[in-house]
């Protein structure tokens, strides 16, 4: 079991590469937390640039309290099959709805595995960052209360699933990551070259975000849109 010097388990952050959970670790660290990041791979198309981007991050933000990344795999292509997150078909782009871009059961996936590793080295608490924004039914506070329930009844020990910036927007999270290297995070779902393609939903939320948050993005677009005119970098 992993203590910090206090006696306090490391709190087990779920992370991609993505802005939200990237701010959740620097957030735990600037508390003085002991933070355990912890990724799942799953075989989708994004997740080579997602994760290089991520270890780039986590070396940036380096802290005796940061532990080292803790990588888990699966693979979801044998239960997504022809799903465009496995790479078939085309990417949600700009003008798709946010429901476009949803992972089926991608929470049930992920989150317990991370609830089983944390549970097994005596951490208690997973975070996750979720927004307020997000639509999905596997995202709700009442559905993570429960995946909670289900942890600490499988392994005899309190277990919490938190998310904290559940009342927030994206451009609040920015916010609260200014001064941390925003720019490493990863947010494509279709990267080109190992970067943002600056075309996809998810890009484009981004750069509406860093816009809405008045925050300048640093982040190097394959694509960048300039009034009605697209550019390649």
């Amino acid at each position: 079991m992993r203590r910090s010097a206090a006696g306090i388990p490391p709190v087990c952050i779920l992370v991609s590469g993505g802005l939200d959970s990237a701010v959740l670790v620097g957030q735990a660290l600037r508390r003085g937390e002991r933070v355990r990041p912890v990724y799942v791979r799953a075989g989708l198309r994004w997740e080579a640039a997602e994760l290089a981007a991520l270890r780039r991050f986590l070396r940036r933000v380096a802290s005796p309290k940061l532990e080292p990344l803790a990588v888990l795999s699966f693979d979801a292509r044998t239960i997504y099959g022809g799903h465009w997150s496995a790479g078939h078909g085309r990417v949600p782009n700009a003008r798709s709805r946010d429901e476009a871009v949803e992972l089926p059961g991608r929470n049930l996936l992920l989150i317990p595995q991370v609830a089983c590793y944390a549970a097994l080295r005596g951490m208690q608490v997973v975070r996750v960052g979720h927004l307020a924004a997000n639509p999905f039914r596997d995202a709700t506070p009442s559905f993570l209360k429960r995946l909670a329930s289900l942890a600490a009844e499988a392994f005899g020990r309190p277990v919490r699933v938190e998310a904290p910036f559940r009342s927030l927007r994206k451009e609040a999270v920015i916010r609260l990551g200014r001064g941390l290297p925003l720019e490493l995070t990863f947010s494509c779902i279709d990267p080109k070259r190992s970067r943002h393609c600056g075309a996809c939903n998810k890009c484009v939320e981004r750069k509406k975000a860093f816009s809405r948050a008045g925050i300048r993005d640093k982040t190097p677009y394959q694509k960048s849109t300039l009034g009605n005119k697209t550019i390649q970098n």
